[in-house]
């Protein structure tokens, strides 16, 4: 079964959850927000794509922490940081159960 980690109202996430019902693909949806996420799972995660590729950099979460947190970000604070504020992951995870897919990508989604 393919999971789906987001927050429901991104629009990236809204924008990949069409396209995956558009193809009759079904999936389970994540919430960060009510279900959380573990250290563990993001740990797996990093494995498959790193770190750099999971973390949003670009987003107000991540604007708003302290230089103290981003200073000397690695992988071991950065998956510390996304267990805390998931807000900071990359949107949306989609896990197939043979590859992780972060953010989303039409053609990506369309070759599933």
């Amino acid at each position: 079964m393919i999971t789906m980690y987001g927050i429901p109202n991104c629009n990236t996430i809204k924008k990949a959850k069409d396209a995956l019902t558009a193809k009759g693909i079904e999936f389970v949806f994540h919430n960060y927000k009510k279900d959380g996420i573990d250290e563990k799972t993001l740990e797996a995660w990093c494995s498959q794509v790193g770190w750099k590729t999971l973390l949003n950099q670009r987003g107000t979460t991540w604007r708003k922490l302290s230089a103290d947190d981003k200073d000397g970000i690695n992988q071991s604070k950065s998956i510390q940081l996304m267990a805390v504020y998931p807000s900071m992951i990359k949107r949306p995870v989609l896990d197939t159960g043979e590859k992780i897919i972060v953010g989303f990508n039409e053609e990506e989604y369309a070759a599933l």
